[in-house]
C-alpha cells in the first residue's frame, strides 16, 4: 500500500509544500515504521522530486515526526510513533493533500 500511495504523489509534492522533514529515531521500537518507510520509499519518492527538499533527520531517541512546510513559513507536523510504513505512507499523503 505504501508504494501504490508514494506511486500517487508522484512529482505533486511541490504543488502544496516547500519542504518536507522526517525525524525519527535509529533504534528504538516506536520509530520502526517510520525507518521501513525511509527504507523502502525514499528513494523513489526523491527521484519523483528532485528539486524538492525531503530532509530525514536521525537523533537518538527522538520522538518519530513528520513535518511539513508550506507558504509563508507555516509549519505543520504529526506524531509518526508507532506507525507502520503504510500509516506514514497514508500520513504524508494527507498533509500533502491538506490546504496550507
Amino acid at each position: 500500500m505504501a508504494a501504490a500511495v508514494v506511486r500517487g504523489l508522484g512529482s505533486t509534492l511541490a504543488k502544496n509544500l516547500r519542504e518536507i522533514r522526517i525525524h525519527l529515531c535509529q533504534t528504538s521500537a516506536a520509530s520502526k515504521g517510520v525507518r521501513d518507510f525511509v527504507e523502502q520509499h525514499y528513494v523513489d519518492l526523491k527521484l519523483a522530486n528532485a528539486d524538492f527538499p525531503i530532509m530525514v533527520r536521525e537523533c537518538s531517541g527522538v520522538e518519530a515526526r513528520l513535518w511539513t512546510r508550506s507558504g509563508f513559513g507555516k509549519e505543520s507536523s504529526i506524531s509518526l510513533d508507532n506507525m507502520s510504513a503504510d500509516q506514514v505512507a497514508q500520513s504524508l499523503k494527507n498533509l500533502v493533500e491538506s490546504k496550507p
